[in-house]
């Protein structure tokens, strides 16, 4: 678990960012030692490039979570939409992709924290709002649904970003443009960010830390 940082003289929560992409969500994170999975090289050289301090690993997460939940402190992880995505839906109807399952680890790694998680570590799993039922109950933030064992009081979140469906690849989102000879396709990994703010937001509840009143637009009462 996490610990006294002595040259800091304050306790350093010990962190586990699966499915890290380019890192959107941790970007406003303080005070926390980070390890962040990604299987992508690609992007998860750009993610250090960002974020040097973090430990990064080549990895697949979800095998990674299986073999580490009982490191952390704090687990977030943000498993890809895709397949879940009522843009996904739209674009077979339009003819522009085929039908796909929807990936099963999203609600396997739910359970699984569910059940096994330490009762000291608090966790978090992010997706979008899926084009069906949800199987699991979960708390719907603006356009996202998260599902936690602890709990997170809904808030309007201020989004500064263009609408998901206009970002292309040469956007600059959250304040990250990619390079041109980023190697992958770059308008998937911008939609794919998690907008700090909600991170933040989502960080600060399960630590129990302050929310900065700027952060907070409307809370539900």
């Amino acid at each position: 678990m996490g610990g006294f940082n002595i040259s800091r003289g304050r306790y350093r929560v010990k962190v586990l960012n699966l499915y890290a992409g380019i890192g959107g969500n941790r970007k406003l994170w303080t005070d926390c030692d980070v390890t962040a999975v990604e299987n992508e090289p690609i992007i998860a050289k750009f993610y250090k490039e960002r974020y040097p301090k973090d430990i990064v690993i080549v990895a697949d997460a979800h095998q990674y979570l299986l073999d580490h939940y009982k490191e952390f402190d704090f687990i977030w992880s943000s498993i890809p939409c895709q397949s879940h995505s009522g843009l996904r839906r739209t674009s077979v109807y339009k003819g522009q992709n085929k039908a796909i399952y929807p990936d099963m680890k999203l609600y396997e790694e739910i359970i699984f924290l569910q059940n096994f998680a330490p009762l000291d570590t608090k966790w978090v799993v992010e997706n979008v709002k899926p084009y069906y039922d949800y199987l699991i109950p979960g708390k719907e933030i603006g356009r996202h649904i998260v599902w936690s064992n602890f709990t997170i009081p809904y808030a309007e979140i201020e989004n500064d970003c263009i609408p998901i469906e206009h970002i292309k690849s040469s956007s600059e989102v959250y304040g990250v443009k990619l390079p041109k000879n980023f190697g992958i396709r770059k308008d998937q990994v911008l939609r794919n960010m998690v907008n700090p703010k909600l991170g933040l937001y989502i960080f600060n509840e399960a630590l129990k830390r302050k929310q900065p009143k700027q952060l907070q637009i409307k809370m539900e009462l």
